[in-house]
């Protein structure tokens, strides 16, 4: 996520249940462990990010 830290206000990490893996950015759901029935791939949840922030972001440092 360093690649946007210039436009993440914050970051938490709360540990799920059961092997529970979720990201939510802006309270939406982007990745689901449970849903999924996989771990992201490398790289994966960063795609999501970039395609949920649009493309007219920059990667820091921009």
């Amino acid at each position: 996520m360093e690649n946007y830290q210039h436009v993440i206000k914050s970051l938490t990490l709360v540990t799920g249940t059961k092997g529970a893996f979720e990201v939510h950015v802006n309270d939406a759901l982007v990745y689901s462990k449970k849903q999924m029935g996989r771990h992201a791939e490398p790289g994966e949840i960063l795609r999501l990010f970039t395609d949920m922030v649009g493309p007219g972001v920059p990667r820091y440092p921009g």
